[in-house]
């Protein structure tokens, strides 16, 4: 009769033990939401680092590019006569030798046209390469937009044209870059400046008879 007792001792411990161990598993449980939370604000810091150091590194980069533009455009302007002036060296030294020349020269003739083949030989190479032109002469018209007249007067002509010119302008390709100065003969009423042509004549005599 004793070991039955004995049995029915062990199978209310059992129970027993089962109850304390519910609560062990829910402490685990509730321990999981918090390090997978945890976990996602450690990975959203790792990016948010990365991104903040791909921010910097862009910005240094921009940085060194508007640097490096602006050095290139100051260049670009100190240095954009560069050709030109590596042209011209050779008539620099074309007026050198004939200054040279000229402090021994005899004949004033040579130097001379030793001074006008320099001078023709830069004209050429103005004209040819960078299409720089001079103009004005006298008798060509007047025109406000290419001449600057410093003074006028008077005269037996049908337009304003020019009686003489006092510096020559200049125009580079279609621009003008300094306008010539001149004197202006400006017309006196003596002269008509509607001349009727051929067929306009022979039109009127038709007419009329």
């Amino acid at each position: 009769m004793s070991h039955p007792h004995k049995q029915s001792e062990q199978t209310d411990e059992k129970p027993e033990e089962s109850t304390e161990a519910e609560p062990q598993r829910a402490e685990d449980i509730q321990e999981d939401p918090v390090a997978a939370l945890q976990k996602v604000v450690d990975e959203l810091k790792a990016e948010n680092a990365d991104l903040q150091d791909q921010v910097l590194r862009r910005a240094a980069d921009f940085d060194n590019y508007r640097k490096r533009m602006i050095k290139e455009k100051q260049d670009a302007f100190d240095y954009a006569n560069t050709n030109l002036l590596k042209d011209l060296l050779d008539s620099l030294d074309n007026f050198d030798r004939t200054i040279e020349a000229a402090a021994t020269a005899t004949d004033v003739k040579a130097i001379a046209d030793g001074v006008k083949m320099v001078n023709t030989s830069l004209v050429s190479l103005l004209e040819d390469k960078y299409g720089l032109t001079s103009y004005g002469a006298a008798g060509d018209a007047f025109d406000p937009d290419m001449h600057e007249a410093i003074g006028s007067e008077t005269g037996a002509v049908a337009e304003p044209i020019l009686k003489a010119v006092y510096l020559k302008g200049y125009r580079l390709k279609d621009r003008v870059i300094r306008h010539a100065k001149v004197m202006v003969t400006m017309p006196d009423g003596t002269v008509d400046g509607q001349q009727p042509d051929s067929a306009a004549a022979e039109h009127d005599s038709s007419v009329c008879n």
